[in-house]
C-alpha cells in the first residue's frame, strides 16, 4: 500500500481516537453518577438520539456533549442563507470569499454552542439523582459559565478535528466524527440486548427480526448508494481523434441519491436544537411541546421525513449543477443524442435528476423513519433506527471510495514515473 495513503489513514485514526478521549473528559461541577442515572431512564427519547449522535457524551456530560451538531446547523443556515441571497452565493464561489463564509459559519457555530451550553446547565439546575443529591456541585452561576466554556471549547475542538481530517487524513472529517460516535454506541446496545434476552425481557425471535432489519436495510441501502442513471454522449469524430490516447467517458453518470447523507444529518441537526433548549425548561406548556419532539413520537417521525425530503432536494440542487455539466460537453465537442446542446441539454440534465431525486428523497426519508417505527413496535428500550444505519453505511461507502481513489492514483503515479 502506498505510505502516503498509510499516513492519511493513521491520521484519521488518530483524530478520530482524540475525539473519543474528548467523550470521557466531564464538564466541571457535575456528579457524573447522577447524570448517568439519569440517563438510565432516558434511553430511548431525545435525550437518547443526542447521546447516539454523540457517541454517549451526552451521558457522561463530556465537553463535547453537544457533538457537532452546532456546527451542522450553522452551515446549514449559511446554506440556506447562500441559496436565497446572490451575494452570499458568490461569496462562496470565490476563493477569497470561501475563506469569509467559513469564518461566519465558525462564528455562527461559537454563538448556538452557547445558547445550547447555557440550556443544558439551566436544565440541569433542577436534576437531583435518587438519594435526592444535586447533579451540579457549584454554585449555579459559577457553574453556567464553567460549562458554557467548556462545551464551546469541546465543540471548537471537534470542528478543527473534522477540518483536519478532511485537510490531511481520508474521508469527510464531519461525517467521520458522526459515525464515530454511532459506532461506539453499538458495543452497549449489544450489550442491552443481551441483558434483556438473559433476563426474559427480549425473546430471541425478536433479536432475529432486529438483525433480519437491519440486515435488509443495509442491503437497501447499498443497492441504492450504488444505483446511478448513466446517459449517453456522443463525441464528434475529430474530438474522439484528437483524444485517441486519452480515455473519454462516453456517459454521464447521475445517482439515484445525489444528496448522499447530508439530508439525514442536516435534519438531525435541526430536530435536535430546539430539543437541546427545550429539555431544559420546567414549564409544562414547553414540557409539553418537548414531549411532541420525542423521538418515540409519530409526530417527530413525520417532521424527520419531512425535513429529509426538503433536504435532499435543496442539496441537490446545489451539487448538481446542469448548466456546467451542459457547457463542458459543448466545450469538449459531446453531445447526447437527440438532445441539442446547450440550453436543451441543461434542461435534460435538470429534469432527469428531479425524476431520480423523487426516488432518492422517498428512499432517504423512508429509511430513516420506518425501521425505528418498527423496531419501537418490537419494544426495543434503545434508540437506534434507520438514521444510525444509514449515516454509518453511507459514510463507510464514501471513505472505501475515497480509499480506493487513492489506490489507483498511487498505481497511476507509479506507471507514469516509468515510463508506461
Amino acid at each position: 500500500m502506498n505510505k502516503n495513503l498509510v499516513n492519511k489513514i493513521l491520521i484519521t485514526i488518530g483524530f478520530l481516537f482524540i475525539y473519543r478521549l474528548l467523550a470521557y473528559v466531564p464538564v466541571p461541577g457535575v456528579d457524573t453518577a447522577v447524570i448517568a442515572s439519569f440517563f438510565d431512564s432516558h434511553q430511548s427519547d431525545a435525550l437518547g438520539l443526542m447521546n447516539m449522535f454523540s457517541g454517549n457524551a451526552v451521558q457522561r456530560l463530556s465537553i463535547i456533549s453537544l457533538g457537532i451538531m452546532p456546527y451542522i446547523t450553522a452551515s446549514i443556515i449559511m446554506e440556506l442563507l447562500a441559496a436565497t441571497f446572490p451575494t452570499l452565493g458568490q461569496m462562496k464561489k470565490e476563493r477569497d470569499g470561501m475563506v469569509k463564509y467559513m469564518q461566519i459559519i465558525r462564528y455562527a457555530t461559537i454563538l448556538i454552542t452557547i445558547i445550547q451550553a447555557i440550556g443544558v446547565s439551566v436544565g440541569l439546575q433542577s436534576l437531583t439523582g435518587p438519594s435526592g443529591n444535586s447533579a451540579i456541585l457549584a454554585d449555579h452561576n459559577t457553574f453556567i459559565i464553567l460549562s458554557a466554556i467548556s462545551m464551546l471549547a469541546g465543540t471548537m475542538l471537534l470542528m478543527w478535528i473534522g477540518e483536519q481530517i478532511t485537510q490531511s487524513g481520508i474521508g469527510n472529517g464531519i461525517s467521520l466524527i458522526i459515525f464515530a460516535g454511532i459506532v461506539s454506541a453499538i458495543p452497549n446496545a449489544i450489550g442491552q440486548t443481551v441483558t434483556m434476552v438473559n433476563t426474559g425481557a427480549m425473546s430471541f425471535i425478536t433479536v432475529i427480526a432486529i438483525l433480519a432489519l437491519i440486515l435488509s436495510t443495509v442491503g437497501i441501502i447499498i443497492y441504492v448508494e450504488l444505483g446511478e442513471r448513466r446517459i449517453s454522449i456522443t463525441y464528434a469524430k475529430k474530438t474522439m481523434m484528437q483524444n485517441q490516447k486519452k480515455r473519454i467517458m462516453n456517459y454521464i453518470p447521475i445517482k439515484v441519491n445525489l444528496a448522499g447523507v447530508i439530508p439525514v444529518i442536516f435534519a438531525s441537526a435541526i430536530l435536535m436544537f430546539p430539543m437541546t433548549v427545550l429539555s431544559s425548561s420546567t414549564n409544562p406548556t414547553i414540557m409539553a411541546i418537548a414531549d411532541v419532539l420525542n423521538p418515540n413520537s409519530y409526530f417527530f417521525n413525520f417532521l424527520t421525513f419531512m425535513f429529509v425530503i426538503f433536504f435532499a432536494f435543496f442539496y441537490a440542487s446545489i451539487t448538481f449543477n446542469a448548466k456546467d455539466i451542459a457547457d463542458n460537453l459543448k466545450r469538449q465537442g459531446g453531445f447526447i443524442p437527440g438532445i441539442r446542446t446547450g440550453e436543451a441539454t441543461k434542461n435534460f440534465l435538470n429534469d432527469t435528476a428531479s425524476r431520480l431525486t423523487v426516488t432518492g428523497a422517498l428512499y432517504l426519508g423512508l429509511v430513516a423513519t420506518l425501521p425505528f417505527m418498527i423496531i419501537k413496535g418490537m419494544g426495543v428500550p434503545f434508540f437506534f433506527g434507520g438514521t444510525a444505519v444509514l449515516i454509518v453505511v453511507q459514510v463507510a461507502l464514501d471513505t472505501m471510495r475515497k480509499i480506493e481513489a487513492q489506490v489507483y492514483m498511487s498505481k497511476y503515479e507509479t506507471l507514469s514515473a516509468v515510463g508506461l
